[in-house]
């Protein structure tokens, strides 16, 4: 047993700490606020609410919000599991600063099905790293749940869906530039930062509002 506990004591310290969960209590998420879907600078409209219920995070009634941490993150691991119905769109945003779209000003994991927009490019679907970088391969399991592994340590970024690699890329090496939604260029990946906020965003239609659980963090 004591050997069992110093292998688990040393792993922890090689990893800079230990897996912190994000949601643990019922309610308004503590620690969060909700921002506006395309300047997190902008607070939401009143009443635009996340909430976690039974265990599980509930993207906002209203469409078109994010839900931004107030900590910035650098490297980390990032875990949690996530739905969508069959007109689901979200996306868990990585090192983006308190201003601007976390998908051009920061990094956006997509989490989308689909049906949400037939006329998607890969790298706006499920496993993409938004408009930049199209995964593998599609392993997106259709309003069932889905797991997330976000690695991000420096500029390499490894991210697992349901037991999957569909990312495993240098950031460094991403240097093509990215269009926005208004047509205007955004940074490559290349140029992006390297700490800010994460956070989870709400843009589905239909009814079809993300649910998130199991959710934690472990900083490197």
């Amino acid at each position: 047993m004591r050997t069992l506990a110093c292998l688990l004591l040393a792993t922890a310290i090689v990893h800079g700490g230990e897996f912190v969960s994000l949601f643990p209590k019922d309610g308004l998420p503590e620690g969060w606020k909700v921002q506006r879907w395309d300047d997190v600078k902008e607070e939401a409209p009143p009443g635009a609410l996340w909430r976690v219920k039974d265990g599980v995070l509930h993207g906002s009634d209203m469409r078109g919000t994010w839900l931004v941490s107030e900590k910035e993150y650098g490297d980390f691991v990032l875990e949690f599991e996530w739905k969508l119905g069959e007109q689901g769109n979200s996306g868990c945003g990585l090192r983006f600063p308190t201003e601007g779209d976390p998908a051009f000003d920061g990094i956006e994991l997509q989490m989308a099905d689909a049906r949400y927009n037939p006329q998607a490019k890969e790298s706006e679907l499920t496993g993409g790293l938004y408009r930049a970088v199209a995964p593998r391969k599609q392993v997106y399991k259709p309003t069932e749940w889905n797991h997330y592994k976000v690695t991000m340590k420096g500029p390499q970024v490894t991210v697992v869906l349901n037991g999957e690699t569909v990312l495993d890329l240098n950031l460094d090496e991403q240097k093509e530039t990215v269009k926005r939604h208004d047509g205007k260029d955004a940074k490559p990946l290349a140029e992006r930062p390297r700490r800010g906020r994460i956070g989870f965003q709400e843009l589905s239609r239909g009814g079809s509002f993300v649910q998130i659980r199991n959710a934690r963090v472990m900083e490197l």
